[in-house]
């Protein structure tokens, strides 16, 4: 079991809701549970067109999946909640990255631990630190 840190965020529809649904769904991974969650902040969007404000939040998880494992379960998420590829960051029902997966390191095209714009968002530091 590893330690790791998911963050979530949502501009689109009733975006509470949403990173509470996403929540859930977390907590029903296989070998997977959630340890502590941080408080919701409300930020701007940073880069992409013109949109809707964010939610965000972070979730401290311990898990048996393997950091591979984990992102293709968090992308089955997203596409629950209808999240579709569309504009480099767009608006979003859903988003769910993983920041750290305990002290891995993980450069592929497909996944980058620690999350690669992990230190230039306050709207990821802030929480991160507040359930480290």
């Amino acid at each position: 079991m590893q330690y790791c840190f998911v963050g979530l965020g949502s501009n689109l529809g009733d975006r509470r809701l949403n990173l509470r649904m996403a929540l859930q769904k977390i907590s029903r991974l296989p070998g997977t549970k959630i340890i502590k969650t941080s408080k919701i902040i409300e930020s701007m969007p940073q880069g992409g067109p013109q949109q809707p404000k964010y939610l965000n939040s972070v979730v401290k998880l311990q898990t048996g999946l393997s950091p591979l494992n984990l992102l293709r379960k968090l992308k089955k998420i997203e596409i629950m909640f209808g999240r579709r590829k569309s504009v480099r960051w767009g608006p979003r029902i859903i988003d769910l990255d993983i920041l750290l997966y305990a002290d891995r390191v993980i450069n592929r095209r497909d996944l980058t631990v620690p999350h690669p714009q992990l230190f230039k968002r306050k709207f990821v530091i802030g929480p991160l630190l507040e359930i480290l």
